[in-house]
């Protein structure tokens, strides 16, 4: 893992359309890399929420993608989470970014995995796969979720351990962060999986739903739809398996304007960005 972040960096002269200026990129892996913007002053957006950004392509159009707000809604700066696609039209080029550069950033925010869509309940899951953790990054960090819950569970599953090392990480930092670190205590309860490595906790998120090994690990009880709201993202695949697992537990999905007790984040960026 790398820090490319030189503090102090002149930031250059705008000349993208809707420019933001790059103000840290971390390489976690060699499939994998975060990075940080400038925040226009008139962007207002809910966690969980996502944005256009990109770059100008080959034939001088920009070249855009959905991608979640991994930073919460009170952060001065805005801060994303992506895979690396060698031949991926827009990530081929958004991995080899630098503190200094532009990126292309519309400031109209929408999504599902949204406080407002879900109806009030005792515990959340936050439900991803890779890089799918992004929106429940900004979730985790906002003030709103532990006050609507009383348990925020984060199931969170990649192929090796190395890749959830910014989730990890991220975790460690909220336990220990001066402004909701308390509110975190107790709270937040964190459960990576990995299925081609060993470690701790294995396995699919589905297959560890339905066999009830998480709630065993966890001492929670199974999922009810009394209790237990779910926010999804992940791969397509992924997204309709799980959709599957939490309609058996009792649970509907729900929208902004219907909520109910689960969501799916249906612009998901996954392979071929």
């Amino acid at each position: 893992m790398t820090d490319a972040a030189t503090p102090g960096s002149a930031p250059k002269v705008k000349t993208l359309p809707d420019a933001q200026t790059v103000t840290q990129v971390i390489h976690w892996t060699d499939t994998l890399f975060s990075f940080r913007c400038t925040r226009p002053q008139s962007l207002r957006f809910r966690s969980g929420e996502f944005v256009m950004i990109g770059l100008m392509g080959d034939n001088g159009k920009p070249l855009l993608r959905a991608y979640s707000i991994a930073s919460p809604s009170w952060d001065d700066e805005l801060e994303f989470y992506s895979i690396k696609v060698p031949d991926g039209p827009l990530t081929s080029k958004l991995q080899h970014i630098e503190v200094g550069q532009q990126i292309i950033l519309r400031p109209k925010p929408v999504g599902t995995l949204v406080h407002d869509a879900l109806l009030p309940g005792k515990r959340v899951w936050f439900l991803a796969t890779g890089t799918g953790l992004a929106p429940f990054a900004s979730l985790m960090r906002d003030p709103e979720t532990y006050e609507k819950f009383e348990q925020v569970i984060m199931m969170h599953t990649c192929r090796t351990v190395a890749e959830l090392e910014y989730g990890r990480r991220l975790v460690e930092d909220l336990r220990n962060d001066p402004l909701i670190g308390e509110m975190v205590e107790g709270k937040l309860l964190y459960y990576p999986t990995t299925t081609r490595e060993d470690f701790h906790h294995k396995g699919r998120i589905t297959d560890n739903l339905s066999s009830g090994k998480v709630f065993a690990d966890l001492d929670l009880p199974r999922m009810n739809a009394d209790e237990d709201r779910a926010m999804v993202c992940g791969s397509l695949a992924f997204n309709l398996d799980v959709k599957e697992v939490l309609e058996s537990f009792g649970l509907r999905e729900g929208a902004n304007s219907d909520p109910k007790e689960y969501v799916v984040e249906k612009a998901f960026v996954g392979d071929g960005v």
